[in-house]
């Protein structure tokens, strides 16, 4: 018996004893195997990743240089602190107004009419930033409130996407139930659904890291041209996704909205809190459905789950920021100190098929347990360690001429022309670590959070996953005014140590969730709204040419 992509580890199981459960065949593989039914008709993030990130690449360097500065681009010369608080300002918001995303989606609108909605607000960010980034605007004086106006908008438009996209892919895969599946050769191997969720999410976030190399391209129209033409390429790509949206509509699996579940989720909650946090005082208060308080119950042990990704987050934003700067001290030989931050990117490409297709098949083989708070212990470790090398690489620059603990700043670099001698690979492990950090950390936390969640609360706690990074931003936003020369060595090495403490705390704490994790999956399989639906039963179901459908 083989244990392959999207096949667990448990015994075999009677195939006759789920054949009313079993829809079509609805297996998920990398290369080569049959994928997720619609899954080649869901929202491509590559498109909104690549307007994104390719969009935010060049901000760094946008905010903290100026016009006149002689190595690097720059327009509004706000100085590396206040660059960086303004970077975390913008991610504080963008994973706050998920929450506004969420209810708006499960209240009135449902995920994909959800989608569509912020993709306009999020359009006309971009409009403001391309028309406020021209040299005739900044000379006029409109650079800093034009960019500060766009991070509002943008920030809306974003956090509406992202509560939804994730959710309603993972909607694509309908299956609630392991089942047997006798391969050509006559194999007979389990289909496991909560393996399929894990794979799912690992190749959505591949294709988000796909889309993220297109600041690639900005960095470089940054240094070859100039800002302007760098957000024209994201504002122009941007409108491929509503196509791709429009166009396939009738082939997604939409669920409609059921109303915000978040006025009676807190009305139980407190009720919990009134009784020492027992959630059975919410049960026998004649208010609330068993059912209903079981699926709060399982809401919240995600919630809980999600308490230390804040120093996750706050780590996890100096590539964009303290890494950049970090870059602009060091030689580069001719390339943007903003675009080895693509390397990041690269590196999630390069280890997510190696880890669907070698480590996680070959752990399942051997029967080792990899599960989900494990997989984010390890995330936390990579994520420390990346911190505690950037720290010894920062040491090294300060050891370096013509400026040493204060590089560009002193009078030997000709007003900031010479930089410390220093190659700029040198920061190439740091970002393949936080690359790493990122495949077991946050993609777990994001199908931990659509797992764990019932029906009708995936994109609340999707988005209360998304939270955390806005409070890792916030955090930031603080410490940023010390993020600066001499400092910087005892700052990652601090971030390293927080994070590092962080990830043991949160296995002392979590790890009896791996005990439960097949009880807590198996909760959906007798959920009416998460059973694959008889045909009868759907609005508009999927005929045999993949038309649409709702359920």
């Amino acid at each position: 018996m083989a244990f392959e992509h999207g096949v667990s580890s448990a015994s075999i199981i009677s195939e006759e004893k789920h054949n009313d459960h079993i829809a079509a065949p609805n297996t998920l593989s990398i290369y080569g195997d049959p994928l997720i039914q619609n899954e080649a008709d869901k929202p491509t993030d590559e498109e909104l990743a690549t307007l994104h990130y390719g969009l935010t690449g060049p901000w760094q360097n946008y905010m903290q240089n100026s016009r006149d500065d002689p190595l690097r681009p720059g327009a509004l010369g706000l100085g590396q602190s206040s660059a960086s608080s303004l970077q975390y300002f913008f991610q504080f918001w963008c994973y706050l107004t998920p929450i506004i995303g969420a209810i708006v989606a499960d209240a009135w609108l449902g995920r994909y009419n959800a989608i569509c909605l912020f993709a306009v607000v999020y359009v006309c960010g971009l409009a403001i930033l391309l028309g406020t980034s021209f040299p005739s605007s900044l000379e006029a004086g409109s650079g800093l409130g034009g960019l500060i106006t766009c991070m509002v908008i943008l920030g809306l438009g974003t956090g509406g996407i992202k509560a939804n996209v994730s959710p309603l892919i993972a909607e694509q895969y309908t299956e609630t139930r392991p089942r047997i599946r006798i391969n050509p050769g006559g194999e007979r191997v389990i289909v496991d659904p909560a393996v399929t969720i894990q794979s799912l999410y690992n190749i959505f976030y591949l294709c988000i890291n796909i889309g993220s190399l297109s600041a690639i391209a900005t960095v470089w129209i940054e240094l070859k041209v100039d800002f302007w033409a760098a957000f024209l390429l994201p504002f122009c790509f941007f409108f491929l996704a509503p196509v791709v949206l429009i166009v396939g509509k009738g082939k997604y699996v939409v669920r409609p909205p059921k109303g915000s579940v978040l006025l009676d989720a807190g009305k139980a909650f407190a009720i919990a809190v009134r009784n020492k946090f027992n959630m059975d005082a919410a049960r026998n208060s004649g208010k609330f459905g068993d059912r209903f308080v079981d699926e709060l119950q399982r809401a919240l042990v995600a919630c809980r789950v999600f308490c230390f990704f804040p120093a996750f987050w706050l780590l996890y934003g100096q590539m964009n920021t303290s890494f950049v700067s970090m870059a602009g001290t060091m030689e580069t030989h001719g390339l943007p100190n903003d675009l080895l931050f693509n390397l990041n990117p690269i590196s999630i490409i390069i280890f997510i098929p190696i880890m669907e297709k070698g480590v996680y098949p070959l752990l399942r083989k051997l029967r080792i347990p990899f599960r989900p708070i494990t997989r984010i212990f390890f995330g936390f470790m990579f994520a420390s360690a990346s911190m505690a090398y950037a720290a010894g690489i920062q040491r090294y620059i300060y050891n370096q001429g013509p400026c040493y603990n204060f590089p560009l700043e002193c009078e030997a670099s000709a007003s900031g022309s010479i930089p410390n001698k220093a190659h700029i690979a040198l920061q190439i492990p740091a970002y393949m670590l936080v690359g790493l950090a990122e495949i077991f950390a946050l993609i777990t936390g994001l199908e931990y959070a659509f797992t764990k969640a019932p029906p009708s609360m995936k994109s609340l706690v999707t988005s209360i996953f998304l939270l955390q990074n806005a409070f890792g931003s916030a955090i930031g936003v603080g410490v940023s005014t010390v993020a600066k020369n001499p400092n910087m060595v005892a700052f990652y090495a601090c971030l390293s140590g927080v994070t590092f403490l962080c990830g043991c705390l949160f296995w002392v704490l979590f790890s009896k969730h791996n005990q439960t994790e097949e009880q807590m999956n198996k909760l959906d399989a007798t959920n009416e709204d998460s059973k694959v639906k008889p045909k009868q039963e759907v609005a508009n179901p999927v005929d045999k040419h993949g038309e649409g459908r709702e359920v």
